[in-house]
């Protein structure tokens, strides 16, 4: 009995010697690059959020992520995760009033489909219902004082919905960026199906349509400082979109917000800066070509470019909340950068070419100013699987910057230091 209970106890320090050899470093330092990495996570299958999904509450001391098991937040000073609700959700966003997390869950009972908000409060917990959307409707944006939603209604779902029709599963791959999405988005895009952009109220449930047709409505977001600005896309393959587009709440000012100057240029991705002043987007003059972050001015209108490398596009790119700094994740193999395009998390340092003409343009106030991305790499991701989108955010405090990543094996969510690690600065 004896040999058997230390055969026992060996064998249970085997198994956690070799989790703990499995499981990804919980910090180090990147030796391409110099800078601190840190993980985030404790569970596989951990993700951060989108990347213009708000996951900060006002104080910014914690950071919200998905779990297989539903919310979690994470104290960005102490590293302590906590379980915010329990179960898989929608999340929307972490309100920037409030601090409640507000996402949807879905209930199928008898052949009907009931779809209910919540908001969550990260530190008591205590939940309360929002409301409940109408047949055919989601909701995936939340405006700066969380008094609407925003979202569409599905003509084509809610027809099949009222004459008793259970919708088929969408047919869609694993992954953000899987094989076949492609002809997903062309077949999508040629379908015409009919939508209605609308609002919810989140204090009557009032459902108010902003504008109706066959384009297909996406990317819904609000400024972050203008409850009565909501930003959303024509989806597609983006050469044959027009793509970021701006409405009021009140249905008013329809403004397309790019305007395609040559055929297979495209422009997407759009996020508002954490002012709301600017919005920001990826665009290529011409596809895969030339590669540029293009900023808008909401009040002015002016435009500002800045010129990147082809090996430094990413899938996505995020601004610093001081707006002095932009961050991007880089692209895989297969990415519309390819072959040239870097498996990094990238910093990049904008800096404006120098305007001598001396106020004697005429017309200087309608051209784009231009600018460079200085680029600095912060980690390399050689061997993480772009078929996830790594969502880089900056921490309020500037610090870090947040990404997923499956570099390891199961997605985790990891940090990155700003400032490189002193270390690393040593050597230099």
């Amino acid at each position: 009995m004896k040999r058997a209970g230390i055969l026992v106890v060996l064998h249970v320090l085997a198994v956690a010697a070799f989790s703990q050899q499995s499981a990804p470093p919980r910090e180090w330092i990147d030796p391409d690059t110099g800078h601190r990495v840190i993980r985030l996570s404790d569970e596989p299958g951990s993700a951060s959020l989108y990347f213009h999904q708000n996951p900060y509450p006002p104080d910014g001391q914690k950071l919200i992520i998905t779990t297989p098991r539903g919310l979690s937040a994470i104290n960005l000073k102490t590293r302590a995760i906590e379980t915010i609700v329990e179960g898989r959700v929608g999340v929307i966003i972490v309100g920037r009033r409030t601090g409640l997390v507000y996402y949807t869950r879905a209930v199928t009972n008898n052949n009907a489909r009931t779809t209910t908000v919540y908001a969550t409060d990260l530190n008591t917990k205590q939940t309360r219902e929002i409301v409940k959307l109408p047949l055919a409707a989601s909701v995936s944006a939340l405006n700066a004082d969380e008094t609407l939603l925003a979202g569409i209604i599905d003509e084509k779902l809610l027809a099949e919905l009222k004459a008793g029709q259970m919708p088929a599963p969408l047919q869609t791959g694993h992954g953000d960026n899987y094989p076949g999405k492609g002809e997903m988005m062309e077949n999508r895009l040629a379908e015409k199906r009919h939508l209605q952009l609308i609002t919810v109220s989140t204090k009557t449930g009032e459902v108010k349509t902003l504008l109706r047709g066959t384009d297909w409505y996406n990317h819904i977001q609000f400024s972050p400082t203008d409850p009565t600005l909501l930003m959303f896309c024509h989806e597609g393959p983006w050469h044959k979109v027009d793509r970021t587009w701006t409405i009021r709440t009140d249905g008013s000012q329809l403004t397309q917000i790019h305007h395609r100057t040559m055929l297979m240029e495209i422009e997407g991705h759009e996020w508002f800066g954490a002012d709301g002043k600017w919005i920001w987007y990826d665009l290529q003059t011409p596809k895969s070509q030339d590669f540029w972050v293009a900023g808008y001015n909401v009040a002015t209108q002016q435009r500002t470019w800045y010129h990147l490398q082809k090996s430094e596009w990413s899938v996505h790119f995020n601004v610093s909340p001081d707006g002095k700094l932009f961050a991007g994740d880089g692209g895989g193999p297969n990415s519309v950068a390819a072959p040239d395009n870097g498996q990094w998390i990238y910093l990049f340092r904008p800096e404006l070419v120098p305007d001598h003409t001396d106020e004697e343009v005429a017309n200087a106030k309608d051209l784009i100013r231009p600018g460079v991305f200085k680029a600095e790499k912060l980690v390399n991701l050689a061997k993480h699987n772009y078929s996830l989108e790594p969502n880089v955010t900056f921490t309020p405090d500037m610090k870090w910057i947040v990404f997923r990543s499956n570099m390891f094996g199961p997605t985790h969510v990891f940090a990155v230091e700003i400032e490189k690690a002193a270390s690393a600065q040593t050597k230099r």
